[in-house]
């Protein structure tokens, strides 16, 4: 997988089309991500480089519930990447 803008645009319309809403905001956060399960809200540290938030949106996105057939077929690719990713580490 890339480290691109465009890979990050992606990530993030995988949870847009879950409901999810995402915010870059500043914060103390142990792991440089927050959810606000209840609200659907995930919080990223907006100091992170796009490298980084790949990566958190990468560690993210398969502990979330995210329903498979909402998602449009590429954002569904990406989400069975992201969990096989997850997998193998």
């Amino acid at each position: 997988m890339k480290y691109t803008q465009t890979t990050l645009t992606k990530l993030e319309a995988v949870l847009g089309e879950s409901g999810y809403v995402l915010r870059y905001e500043r914060g103390t956060f142990q792991s440089g991500w927050c959810v606000l399960e209840a609200k659907k809200v995930v919080v990223l540290n907006k100091f992170l480089n796009v490298e980084g938030r790949i990566n958190t949106l990468l560690e993210l996105i398969p502990q979330l519930p995210i329903d498979f057939d909402k998602l449009t077929l590429e954002s569904q690719k990406l989400y069975e990447e992201a969990v096989k990713k997850l997998e193998t580490a």
